[in-house]
């Protein structure tokens, strides 16, 4: 199943001990776990409907551990526009993940959001 637009495309969970909450999400719920280098060298599982959730140690002291949410959009420059235009505070504007696609994020409201748009070869979902 794939991920419609607007739905969650990834959970990306930053974890100060990755492999303790790898070990719950897997309990908890089942879901299995692979590596992923390009994410960070997150351990990514493919949920339920087609989302994925990746877990990784923060990669540079200054990052905080933390529970985003990416949503899948089209067309990554209009989303980052209008988080612009709704008064988001641009974190990271664009980044390309080969073969995964294009990520952004932003803040509002206190939180952070992520927004992801699938590359074609990515677009069948999956780790």
């Amino acid at each position: 199943m794939t991920v419609s637009e607007n739905g969650m495309h990834y959970l990306e969970v930053v974890a100060t001990d990755a492999q303790a909450a790898k070990n719950y999400y897997a309990s908890a719920f089942g879901w299995q776990f692979q590596e992923a280098p390009e994410l960070g060298g997150a351990l990514v599982a493919s949920l339920p409907g087609g989302s994925l959730c990746g877990i990784r140690e923060p990669m540079h002291a200054a990052e905080k551990p933390l529970v985003r949410t990416y949503l899948r959009v089209a067309d990554i420059r209009a989303a980052v526009a209008d988080a612009k235009r709704l008064g988001a505070e641009v974190m990271l504007e664009h980044m390309e993940i080969p073969g995964r696609g294009q990520i952004a994020i932003f803040g509002i409201g206190g939180i952070e959001q992520g927004v992801w748009q699938v590359s074609e070869e990515s677009a069948g979902g999956g780790a």
